[in-house]
């Protein structure tokens, strides 16, 4: 049943506090973001807290503040509450949380909830020990008074409470008693050597069942009394707008309810998906593209390139930022270049197996909302702008959803308020699905933006680097950013990966520096961000000064770490080349490549077995090494790692978004080639022992594998590869 819409109860401070907020306004001296954003929120927990609840059978679920996009982060969140309370992980379920930025918020981004990053199991390591080992506390009190022993002589095991006497009893049978007891404000947390569940292979996914059958619910499956779908027509160039349509046709279409004008186009409301896109096809539209962004891909990297050799320069308002110096860099552009160098990166699509998509139900000021939300408290402010309401009071039911790859985060919430827009229009709380199509998100959505480097390293009599001068130039993700969002000189997700690089570190003169032009494309975060073309440029570089000086690539590395102090790349990298054979003869018609790069706090080395059949790269064996500290889920980090490897393989060899006079020309996979299951590569993964926090797993397989591939091709051919796609169609 459709849930009715709720009217909260707002305080006229509480009004002014978030008013102030979604203007741009000052905050309130005492009042955190978090807790701005979650004013008219409903907070109704139960004994153990918000993060678990325990049933009278003994079933415990543990409450995920993250989304299941398929990373399978939901296992390794509840195996670190299981861990800590002892329970019986046959009988742990998982229940995603509401959106409450105050009690679900995500410190590494900034306390807003919402996943990204790779921080769903680092951001949540600490907070679901202790709410698992409060709860088990509790049990052990409750035990210990009810059989009147000391709660030091209570044991717990697999749900099971005991003690010496022979006394013991089930969660369930201690429910009520365990429920009555103080929470205890200090918790002691288990050694890792008493670890029985975190790191081994038990910690399997709990939803595997629930998609092979079909039954588990993604927007797309979402079915309400007197559900409406709508599409949307988007302008055929970024920044166009409508200048005036004509419905008449699209109306005569049997199940077309009735065609709306939104900002973002013309949406087509129906009673099914296929009347709302025959309705769609139907529609004509006039366009007012004066303020279009009319250039093509090409010319736009002609732009990059222009500026990064000085032969353009930037625009009023934006200037060169250093992300990196040391030394004189006057040095830096002078002497004899080892190396000398650019590269060209293009727009890539997300590409998501499930196409943007959302339900929303609007009544006046309220709004309840069901799909896949990635940044819970983004939509929720965003959705408040449109309905005028508290961020808060924005009721989100998250989904799990089909992919996302930072898809689904964007500081807009583009498809979400076209939705509750939709939804606003239609009124009466009556239910509205907006459907994307994946031609509307691969031409109306968010691309990893173009990206040039140009790089200039002369060496040491060694070959090692004595000067290296960098230049980045690509467009800004973090300009888009909404008002109280950090504010820097640098877009650091334009250098992460550079910045910070051990290669760096180990080069005594560093002249580094970032542009980032304004273009009419719509960009955003792409899994492993920056990675994605900072690993490439730093490994191909260190590739071919290892070359040039004639040293094994990876004793070439070893000595720069040495030199870094970079002892996790080291210790990745040994692992690596011995598990892959490193120095022994390579299968008869392959070739070795290897590549380190660390993101999100982990590091991962790959070689990958290369060779080329009639002229197109193909990869065969990868062998990845990852030092990702604490590993929760062993089976699950590896198939993170051979996910990661073949999307960013798929991006190296065939992905590529083009533009022709402002119109993006792929629309679907027919035009926007993706790896196929006959070009996945095998995929070993071993983890490197550590004792620190976990670290991030979801993206730092992503940007390796292409700088592997490479560098084994320029031991083929002898030829950098100096831009992507490998494979041009």
């Amino acid at each position: 049943m459709n849930k009715p819409l709720a009217t909260p109860k707002v305080t006229r401070r509480q009004a002014l506090v978030v008013g102030a907020t979604l203007s741009g306004g000052a905050l309130l001296v005492g009042c955190s973001p978090a807790e701005i954003m979650s004013v008219g929120a409903k907070k109704d927990f139960g004994a153990f807290g918000p993060f678990l609840r325990i049933a009278a059978d003994g079933t415990v679920t543990v409450i995920s503040k993250h989304i299941e996009f398929g990373q399978g982060n939901h296992a390794g969140l509840a195996a670190i509450a299981a861990e800590e309370l002892d329970a019986d992980w046959d009988k742990v379920r998982v229940e995603q949380a509401p959106a409450i930025a105050s009690v679900y918020g995500n410190a590494g981004m900034g306390g807003t909830q919402g996943t990204g990053g790779s921080s769903a199991i680092s951001g949540s390591w600490e907070q679901l020990r202790r709410a698992g080992a409060s709860a088990r506390a509790m049990f052990v009190q409750a035990a210990a008074s009810k059989w009147s022993v000391p709660a030091g002589e209570v044991r717990v095991q697999n749900g099971l409470v005991s003690h010496a006497s022979g006394k013991q009893a089930h969660f369930g049978e201690l429910l009520e008693d365990a429920a009555k007891v103080k929470p205890p404000q200090q918790v002691t947390l288990k050694d890792r050597s008493a670890f029985t569940l975190i790191g081994t292979d038990r910690v399997r996914r709990k939803d595997t069942i629930a998609k092979s059958t079909g039954t588990a619910r993604f927007t797309q499956d979402v079915r309400l009394p007197e559900m409406l779908t709508a599409m949307v027509a988007h302008p055929p160039r970024f920044g166009g707008k409508v200048q005036s349509f004509d419905a008449s046709e699209a109306k005569k279409i049997p199940g077309v309810v009735e065609v709306y004008q939104i900002p973002s186009g013309v949406a087509v409301v129906a009673q099914s998906t296929w009347a709302a896109k025959q309705g769609r096809d139907a529609l004509k539209v006039t366009w007012d593209e004066s303020n279009a962004e009319k250039r093509g891909s090409a010319a736009i990297v002609a732009s990059f390139k222009d500026l990064a050799s000085g032969k353009a320069q930037p625009a009023e308002g934006a200037r060169w930022a250093a992300f990196d110096s040391k030394g004189d860099a006057a040095r830096a552009a002078g002497g004899t270049a080892a190396v000398e160098v650019a590269y060209d990166f293009p727009y890539l699509a997300h590409a998501t197996m499930e196409p943007m998509n959302c339900v929303a139900m609007v009544k006046g000021n309220n709004a309840r909302l069901m799909f896949g939300s990635q940044t819970q408290t983004l939509d929720q402010m965003n959705v408040a702008k449109v309905v005028l309401t508290l961020p808060g009071a924005v009721q989100i039911e998250t989904l799990p959803a089909g992919g996302s790859f930072g898809r689904r985060a964007n500081f807009q919430s583009d498809y979400v308020v076209e939705c509750v827009q939709i939804a606003r229009k239609v009124g009466g709380g009556r239910p509205v699905k907006l459907v994307w199509t994946r031609e509307d998100d691969m031409r109306a959505g968010y691309y990893r933006p173009i990206v040039h480097h140009t790089v200039r390293v002369t060496t040491d009599a060694e070959g090692f680097p004595a000067t290296w001068r960098h230049r980045i130039v690509t467009q800004s993700i973090m300009k888009g950013a909404p008002p109280g969002a950090p504010k820097s000189d640098i877009d650091f997700t334009a250098v992460e990966g550079a910045l910070g690089s051990p290669y760096l570190k180990a080069t005594p003169v560093v002249d580094a520096q970032l542009l980032t032009p304004d273009i009419g494309v719509p960009v955003l975060w792409w899994r492993s961000v920056g990675a994605t073309h900072t690993a490439y440029v730093m490994e191909h570089t260190i590739e071919q000064l290892a070359r040039r000086a004639g040293k094994d690539p990876v004793e070439y590395r070893r000595a720069l770490y040495a030199k870094a102090g970079a002892n996790r790349h080291l210790a990745v990298l040994n692992t690596a080349a011995e598990k892959a054979g490193w120095g022994t003869p390579a299968p008869a018609g392959w070739t070795r490549g290897v590549a380190v790069h660390e993101s999100f706090g982990s590091v991962v080395a790959q070689v990958a077995e290369v060779k080329l059949e009639n002229g197109v790269p193909k990869v065969g064996r990868v062998v990845t090494a990852i030092d990702c500290g604490t590993a929760i889920s062993p089976n699950q980090i590896a198939a993170q790692m051979e996910g990661g490897t073949c999307y960013g393989l798929s991006a190296a060899l065939f992905g590529e978004i083009t533009l022709t006079d402002g119109q993006v020309d792929q629309g679907n996979f027919d035009t926007y080639r993706v790896l196929r299951n006959s070009e996945a590569p095998q995929v070993e993964t071993y983890i490197v022992p550590s004792a620190n926090p976990p670290s991030g797993v979801g993206e730092p397989g992503t940007p390796v594998i292409g700088p592997a591939v490479a560098n084994a091709l320029l031991t083929l051919t002898g030829q950098p590869t100096l831009s992507q796609p490998f494979v041009k169609t």
